[in-house]
């Protein structure tokens, strides 16, 4: 089994540095690393330069946003498995060999995500990230969790679903995995830590300037999802979808309170 990961760099220097590191220092696996940076001015290139003999494909081209240019690394990618890091996250230690484990284990399995960890700037831990199956009715009413930082996806997905939507500027993630449970993926979940979540204020989960649009693309997923717009009753569905969340997954509520034994 090979990987292939991607991470996107836009003027993120301050963290790229751990997110390289993170992926590079992976033991146990085949791995194929790709970096996307369309113009960076504040060092990042430089750093890409500094591990460019860990890197693979460097792909060091304008692109029209964050999903642009995750499509434009994937199409370099040649493993059987993909994940993607953002400039600002990480992966921890033994990631890949514990989602490679999980993968052997459960052959069936299209997507395996693991959990993590909300991080600051300074990456200090804030809370445990713990993801749940997926299932378009339950993610079009508030009843998953998705982690894409610890979500790994076999390639031919990807491919079968055209990558990322290339508009979507705000949860391209998100949509990516709607659209294989859509087509018909098998998601599953393993209890093992395997990235870190940075927030921070120059991100777009920690800063909030694109709540507005962020609305609306959530908007346009739900009729993805559901055939329809929004109606008054999606508020009964979706306490609902919360609590069958929690009911239908035993694992949820133990992973979410466990301590795990510290490895990153």
């Amino acid at each position: 089994m090979k990987f292939s990961i991607v991470t996107i760099s836009y003027n993120q220097a301050r963290y790229l540095e751990r997110a390289i590191r993170s992926v590079i220092s992976q033991e146990g696996v085949a791995l194929e690393y790709i970096v996307v940076d369309p113009g960076s001015s504040d060092g990042s290139r430089e750093l890409i330069a500094k591990y460019r003999d860990r890197i693979d494909v460097a792909v060091l081209e304008a692109d029209a946003g964050p999903a642009d240019g995750l499509n434009r690394g994937f199409a370099w990618a040649t493993g059987d498995v993909f994940g993607f890091v953002n400039a600002d996250d990480e992966l921890m230690p033994g990631a890949l060999a514990r989602i490679a484990d999980a993968f052997q284990r459960m052959p069936r399995a299209d997507v395996v995500s693991g959990c993590g960890y909300f991080v600051d700037e300074l990456g200090r831990r804030l809370r445990r990230i713990v993801p749940t199956p997926v299932s378009p009715w339950l993610y079009a009413h508030g009843g998953v969790t998705v982690f894409q930082q610890g979500t790994f996806f076999k390639a031919e997905w990807f491919r079968k679903v055209g990558g990322f939507c290339t508009t979507n500027h705000t949860c391209w993630d998100a949509e990516l995995f709607l659209d294989m449970a859509l087509a018909g993926a098998r998601f599953t979940t393993i209890g093992s830590d395997v990235a870190y979540f940075r927030l921070h204020q120059a991100s777009i989960t920690g800063s909030g300037r694109l709540d507005e649009r962020y609305g609306r693309d959530l908007d346009r997923l739900f009729e993805k999802a559901t055939g329809r717009g929004r109606l008054p009753r999606d508020k009964v569905f979706g306490a609902t979808a919360r609590l069958v969340k929690w009911l239908a997954n035993p694992g949820y509520l133990s992973r979410r309170l466990s301590r795990p034994r510290a490895i990153g």
